[in-house]
């Protein structure tokens, strides 16, 4: 111990958002967010975590891994990030486990520098003032003129320089619909805006090879997921015959998965999601790992809290600043950063990450 009280406790807690209508991109259609808020006291301050995850992060927390956080020394996040680690090991590491980890791991870095008195960022190691961030939506259920509003507002209201769209409707069946939109969308916002698309594993790889080349004439510039995450050697064919840069990763839960990402020279970008790859402890670690390899990480989604750890590696591309999670954080959180110049700026004069949820606000999206 360092002469403090070990951790009192943990609470966990989910909230389920509903949209106002059904969202699709390439293979899926959603109409809520769930989001599972995690809570850790210790000597009389708290830390705060969250996942966009179902419902099961909070059974796993209440369940598995609150046991193994509480009485623990709360600078030693770790010690408790491989105790979790240890825990889950029969209810499998992947997925909803490495999801509850990230967001008791979160809390735990949250309360760590909270009783440390220093921001987030400062105590992992800053080295920026500022995280680049781009607009993201653009999803297969807009129409045209939706489509167009909403990446125009990024690109031309908020002066965000790069905007993200999906493709791949209706699981790559359509792609010559996927090309017009994207031609469409090129001709609004002008050739000053970058441009990025996101087919969510939709396509073939052969499929993938034909979209991508037609994207040259049209300064595509990220090709998100062509295939699946899975299929790695995939991801390496369309890299090879395509102009613009690959990027996967979200669907990464382990610094083993992301290993196997950039060995097989996969992508030209690791996109990596803090609230899935089990928390800051692991995305750091992937960080590293992608600057060993030359490549440069990408936070994928949950951009209010990878604000602070993208703001402590030197190999960062950019975060996206995604139009569900903007929604929610401000729904559920007071502190929640706006974008300022195409960058999201860390509130310094707050210990932590400076999130903090608001309880009266939320209370109506909790979960029985």
């Amino acid at each position: 111990m360092t002469g403090r009280s070990g951790i009192d406790r943990v609470d966990a807690s989910c909230y389920t958002i509903p949209l106002s209508a059904p969202e699709s991109d390439g293979t899926l259609t959603w109409d809520h967010t769930d989001a599972v808020v995690v809570e850790i006291f210790s000597d009389g301050e708290s830390g705060l975590g969250y996942t966009f995850g179902p419902s099961a992060c909070q059974v796993l927390i209440d369940d598995m891994l609150s046991k193994e956080i509480v009485g623990r020394d709360p600078m030693n996040v770790n010690g408790a990030w491989e105790a979790m680690v240890r825990a889950v090991r029969n209810a499998g590491r992947p997925g909803i486990a490495s999801m509850a980890i990230a967001a008791v791991d979160i809390a735990l870095w949250d309360l760590k520098s909270k009783l440390l008195g220093v921001p987030l960022a400062d105590l992992l190691g800053r080295v920026r003032d500022a995280a680049p961030v781009y607009g993201s939506g653009g999803f297969t259920s807009l129409s045209d003129s939706e489509l167009v509003c909403q990446l125009a507002g990024w690109a031309q209201g908020d002066r965000i320089p790069s905007v993200k769209m999906k493709i791949a409707v209706d699981r790559g069946s359509r792609p010559s619909e996927d090309v017009q939109r994207v031609e469409l969308v090129r001709e609004a916002l002008g050739g000053e805006v970058g441009l990025m698309v996101d087919a969510n594993g939709g396509y073939s790889r052969k499929q993938a090879v034909r979209v991508g080349q037609s994207f040259r004439e049209l300064g595509v510039v990220w090709f998100e997921e062509p295939v699946s995450s899975d299929d790695l050697s995939g991801l390496s064919e369309v890299r090879q015959l395509c102009d613009c840069d690959v990027a996967a990763g979200e669907y990464g839960y382990d610094l083993a998965y992301f290993d196997r990402l950039v060995t097989h020279e996969a992508v030209d970008v690791v996109q990596a999601d803090v609230s899935r790859c089990a928390g800051i402890t692991e995305w750091m670690r992937i960080a590293a790992l992608a600057a060993g390899h030359g490549l440069e990480i990408s936070g994928h989604c949950a951009q209010s809290v990878h604000l602070h750890p993208a703001c402590a590696v030197s190999n960062l591309r950019h975060l996206e600043y995604f139009a569900d999670h903007i929604t929610v954080d401000h729904l559920l959180f007071d502190g929640v950063p706006s974008p300022d110049h195409g960058c999201l700026r860390p509130d310094l004069t707050r210990a932590g990450h400076g999130l903090l949820l608001k309880r009266a606000d939320a209370a109506r999206y909790r979960r029985s």
